[in-house]
């Protein structure tokens, strides 16, 4: 990168006693003030513009060292507490809203390869940047698109998933890693607001290049890189064209983190581990392209390293922080940012995703409801957001947002096979693939319009059954909504009922009724598909061990059949009346379908930890409680006596046939996921949960309910739905 702009809020001071004469830079960013070139092992101080202290610590062997969670202001200085010792010049602290002005984004030139982008704090952060697959930057301007992330985003031998596809459809990408990860300088910490703040001045950096077409970029990514655009587009970079984040959380907290405030042993904590791995120093650690190019001789990567053993442990700090914590969760979590995004937006998830979780759903009622937001949902795994009938929307998406043109929706048609050999295998076939809906259209105005006139969100049903081949991608029949949860939903409860009925009706004053188990997680295996990779999840009919719950280690209720079809979409609550033998227990429920055939399929969970039970008025409504989370709001369990505990269902979309019944389970957390796992008691059924079901204490569930849907006739195959177990069904001790 050739820059001539100065980051302005950039101090670096000369300090004597540095490594080999080196210069000890002192950096101010974004709640933080670092230090690096200084002598390891050295005590240094911060003191505010009063002169007041307000952070010590030791430098790492590095020469290394990191104050954070500072308040914005002028006038901080580091000092060597040592007698004679070094006291810097004064160190502004911005706030996130102190933008550089336009000078600074446009005196940054950007060029073929993999470069260095220039943070307003002076951070370099890895871009590499490539012309659409065929293409040299001179042939430009191009459409351009931004894959933002702690993953390898910058590796120039490997682009991600959505730069490799969106490359090979002629738009430019460039690929960034975030600070603190690969190539790029600072510190790792995830969803903070530098973090935040870089993608801003990415967006605004590459938009300034004259091989971008129109001064805009598009954001695209799947996971990781699809998070990271909901933070940038809320905070309104204005040279974003467009967003289009696939397979999204909304809270950094509720899922994947801690679903019902219980940590996620599995997939959480691997993924954490994988950051802490990412973000060691070069070459001794870290991503294999930034090893391979400090080895190169790259002076700039192996420079971006010095700060990389500042980064906390991930998994550590998760852990540390059992409770929701609303001053260092509230920016991290895409829930909070989503309402502010003012550009087009396309966005798509899956309900049963097995990496990041159904609560995704709980934010869209925050997106705008413009006709330029789009959302599709529906039932699947982590890569259903690249299933064909989303995928060629999200290419219309971007050929009208960011390159303004008529969508080409054929140019995917010839890369669809390599795709989906990527994600479902060789074995598989390619999935049934759309036509092309915008062929008889010739002009972009009226394209845009027939876009536009598609539904705010697109729900695909019965994912995985709509073609010859069970479990290949395509649905059998789509819902459209203007919202979600659909304003025609109607909240339906089924009462716990003796023998483990639901029923409709409340108890009667005469019901006496108590049902017990003896919650035990080692009663079933911890995950679906133990010991597995992640993308056996993906594959056409991946191979569940799926248990029954075992008698004496769970309750279930089941509807007696039902007399019509019954299609739930959105999410939903079991409200118990609780009573446990220990002070503290967790909950999973789970909602499946018992068939007519006698097989059972998985629907959807949820969880809680009872002391988490205190629930967020504001936020909370029949279909969804939603608990604070909060330290000071959890309690134990009162001894001997019955407690109302409301344990909510991630959303789900799903068509119970005529002739099924509904049955929702309560259990120890674990067995229905392929990757989850839970940091939960191992009881081995030393404790004794007991549901009320009479008429002062009904138990019950309550479903989001869609009237009027007639799904297609007869069932799907089983298994077969995308993200679905199935096993035979077996009734509960307590007979549901």
């Amino acid at each position: 990168m050739r820059s001539s702009a100065v980051a302005p809020f950039t101090l670096v001071a000369l300090f004597a006693g540095g490594p080999a004469g080196a210069a000890v830079a002192v950096q101010g960013g974004i709640g933080f003030v670092a230090v690096s070139g200084a002598p390891p092992g050295g005590e240094l101080v911060l003191e505010d513009a009063r002169h007041a202290e307000v952070g010590r610590g030791t430098t790492d062997r590095l020469g290394s060292l990191l104050f954070r969670d500072l308040v914005p202001g002028r006038g901080y200085v580091v000092r060597d507490p040592a007698a004679g010792g070094f006291v810097s010049d004064p160190i502004t602290v911005p706030k996130f809203d102190d933008h550089p002005d336009a000078s600074f984004y446009t005196g940054q030139h950007l060029e073929a390869g993999l470069q260095y982008i220039q943070a307003r704090d002076g951070t370099r952060l890895a871009a590499m940047v490539r012309a659409p697959l065929g293409k040299t930057l001179a042939d430009g301007p191009f459409p351009t698109v931004v894959e933002y992330s702690g993953y390898a985003a910058a590796d120039p031998d490997n682009p991600q998933p959505s730069t490799l596809i969106v490359s090979a459809l002629g738009f430019a990408t460039v690929g960034v890693n975030m600070r603190g990860s690969g190539c790029s300088g600072g510190v790792l910490d995830l969803f903070d607001f530098p973090t935040t703040a870089d993608g801003y001045d990415i967006i605004e950096t590459v938009a300034a290049q004259p091989w971008v077409k129109g001064g805009k970029v598009g954001m695209v990514g799947i996971s990781f890189p699809g998070i990271s655009q909901l933070f940038v587009g809320g905070a309104r970079p204005p040279h974003l064209a467009a967003i289009a984040p696939l397979s999204v959380i909304a809270d950094i907290y509720r899922a994947p983190g801690f679903p019902g405030g219980i940590f996620n042993s599995g997939f959480a904590q691997t993924w954490l581990q994988e950051r802490n791995g990412d973000s060691r120093p070069a070459p001794e650690g870290g991503q294999a392209y930034a090893v391979k190019r400090v080895n190169d001789g790259d002076a700039t990567c192996l420079a971006n390293q010095r700060l990389r053993l500042q980064t906390l442990d991930a998994v550590e700090f998760t852990q540390s922080h059992p409770y929701y914590v609303p001053d260092l969760m509230d920016q991290r979590s895409p829930i909070n940012w989503v309402r502010k995004i003012a550009v087009p937006t396309f966005l798509a998830s899956a309900f049963q995703d097995e990496q990041t979780g159904g609560d995704f759903a709980s934010m869209l009622s925050r997106l705008p409801k413009r006709r330029d937001v789009k959302i599709t949902v529906t039932n699947g795994v982590h890569t259903s957001s690249l299933d064909p009938t989303t995928l060629w929307n999200w290419l219309a998406f971007l050929d009208l947002y960011v390159a303004e043109r008529l969508p080409d929706q054929s140019r995917l048609a010839p890369i669809a096979p390599l795709i989906y050999l990527q994600i479902l295998g060789a074995s598989a076939p390619t999935p049934p693939l759309p036509p092309d809906r915008f062929a008889d259209v010739t002009d972009y105005q009226e394209a845009k319009r027939r876009f536009e006139a598609d539904p705010h969100v697109r729900v695909l049903m019965e994912n995985g059954a709509g073609s010859p081949t069970a479990g290949l991608p395509a649905p059998t029949f789509q819902l459209a909504l203007r919202q979600w949860p659909a304003p025609q939903v109607r909240p339906t409860v089924w009462y716990f009922g003796h023998g483990g009925i639901l029923t409709p009706a409340r108890p009667s004053a005469s019901d006496d009724g108590v049902d017990g188990y003896h919650p035990d997680p080692d009663a079933r295996p911890a995950q679906t598909l133990p010991g597995q990779g992640q993308e056996q999840s993906w594959e056409v009919i991946p191979h569940y061990d799926w248990r029954p719950l075992v008698d004496g280690t769970a309750v279930a209720y089941a509807t007696p059949p039902l007399e019509r079809d019954t299609v739930v979409g959105g999410p939903g609550s079991v409200d118990l009346w609780l009573r446990s033998s220990a002070a503290d227990t967790d909950l999973q429920v789970t909602l499946t379908e018992v068939r007519s055939d006698g097989l059972e399929a998985y629907v959807q969970n949820g969880w809680l930890r009872a002391s988490h039970r205190k629930l967020d008025r504001k936020t909370s409504t029949v279909l969804a409680p939603r608990p604070t989370h909060l330290e000071r709001d959890a309690s134990p369990l009162p001894a001997g006596a019955f407690t109302k505990v409301r344990v909510g269902l991630f959303s789900v979309a799903h068509a119970f046939r005529a002739g099924s019944r509904i049955r929702i389970s309560i259990e120890a957390p674990g067995g229905d996921r392929t990757r989850w796992a839970f940091d939960t008691a191992a009881t081995h059924g030393g404790v004794l949960d007991e549901v009320s079901r009479t008429h002062a204490q009904p138990s019950r569930v309550v479903l989001s309910v869609i009237p009027g849907v007639a799904p297609p006739a007869g069932l799907p195959p089983c298994p077969g739905l995308r993200g679905q177990p199935c096993r035979t069904y077996m009734p509960t001790t307590n007979g549901g």
